[in-house]
C-alpha cells in the first residue's frame, strides 16, 4: 500500500473518531449531570433537592458528612464517603443537602452526578475535571454490583486512582442500600463455592473499604415520622392540626406497610393537594 493511500486512511479515520471533549464553563452552574455517548457534562439548573434543616432523624449522619464536606470544599483533607442503609431514609437527599449548605456558605463547591452504568467512562470525566481550578463531589446514587458485574473495577479509578491519583479536586460520594455494595447471599456464595474463597470475596468487599468515612442509615421511629412531616408542613404553609396529621399520617404509613423519610414526603405531597397548597 502506497503513503498516499496510507495518508487517505489515516485522515478518514481522523474526521471518523470524536473530537476530544473540552470542559464546559464551569462558572455557568453548581451543578451537572455525566452523559456518556457521546462524553458531555450538562449542567443543571435546579437541583431536585430538600433544604439540609428538614431532614430529620439522621442528625449524626449529617454534622459527620457536612463537616467533611466543608473541609474538602475549603482544599483540606477529606474521605470518600459511603451512605449505605435503608431505603427512604434520606442518603441521596443528605448529599445534595450538604451540598447546597456548603454553597450558601460562600464556599464554592461544584457536584456532578453519574450513573452506575457510566462507571467505565469515569477516567475520561476526571482527566476533565483534574485540570479544574473548581472543587467537585462526584456523586453516585445506589451504587451495588451483581455478581458478574465488573464495573466495580472502574470505581477503583476514583477511589484509588491508580498510578495517576485521585484528583485532589474530586471527591467520591456514593449511596447504597447495601453495606459492601452487593448482597450478602452473593457473599456467602462465594464463600462457600469459590476456589480460593477468601480471594474471591477480598476483591470485591474490600471496595467498601476503600470509602474511609461510611454512614449507615437506618428505618426511622414514628416521632421522627411525624415530625418530619410537621416540618413539610411547616415550610411549605399546609395547615393541619397535630391529631388529625397523626391520625392521617399513620394511617398512610399502614397502607404503605413502611415508615421512612420517602413515606413522609409522598404523605405530605398527598395532604397537600388535598389543602389547595401548590409545591414549589
Amino acid at each position: 500500500m502506497g503513503k498516499k493511500s496510507l495518508k487517505r486512511i489515516a485522515a478518514a479515520l481522523e474526521r471518523m473518531a470524536p473530537a476530544p471533549l473540552s470542559a464546559p464553563d464551569f462558572h455557568g452552574a453548581d451543578a451537572f449531570v455525566w452523559h456518556t455517548e457521546p462524553d458531555a457534562l450538562v449542567p443543571v439548573e435546579r437541583v431536585s433537592r430538600v433544604d439540609i434543616g428538614m431532614l430529620v432523624g439522621i442528625n449524626r449522619s449529617r454534622d459527620t458528612l457536612l463537616e467533611n464536606t466543608r473541609q474538602f470544599a475549603r482544599g483540606f483533607a477529606a474521605n470518600n464517603a459511603l451512605l449505605w442503609g435503608a431505603r427512604g431514609m434520606g442518603k441521596s437527599s443528605l448529599t445534595k443537602a450538604v451540598h447546597a449548605a456548603i454553597n450558601a456558605e460562600g464556599t464554592p463547591l461544584k457536584i456532578v452526578e453519574m450513573q452506575r452504568e457510566d462507571l467505565p467512562s469515569v477516567g475520561r470525566l476526571l482527566n476533565l475535571l483534574r485540570g479544574s481550578e473548581h472543587r467537585f463531589l462526584l456523586f453516585c446514587d445506589d451504587l451495588s454490583f451483581s455478581h458478574d458485574d465488573q464495573h466495580y473495577k472502574s470505581l477503583k479509578a476514583v477511589l484509588d486512582g491508580g498510578i495517576e491519583g485521585r484528583p485532589e479536586n474530586v471527591l467520591f460520594y456514593a449511596t447504597s442500600n447495601r453495606r459492601h455494595l452487593m448482597p450478602r447471599d452473593m457473599i456467602e456464595n462465594e464463600r462457600s463455592s469459590g476456589i480460593n474463597p477468601s480471594e474471591a470475596v477480598e476483591e470485591k468487599v474490600s471496595l467498601s473499604d476503600r470509602f474511609g468515612l461510611w454512614l449507615g442509615f437506618h428505618p426511622c421511629d414514628q416521632d421522627d415520622y411525624l415530625a418530619m412531616i410537621r416540618g413539610y408542613c411547616d415550610a411549605n404553609g399546609v395547615e393541619i392540626d397535630d391529631a388529625t396529621l397523626r391520625a392521617e399520617a399513620i394511617e398512610w404509613q399502614a397502607t404503605r406497610g413502611s415508615r421512612s423519610g420517602r413515606v413522609a414526603w409522598q404523605f405530605f405531597v398527598d395532604l397537600a393537594g388535598r389543602k389547595g397548597v401548590k409545591l414549589g
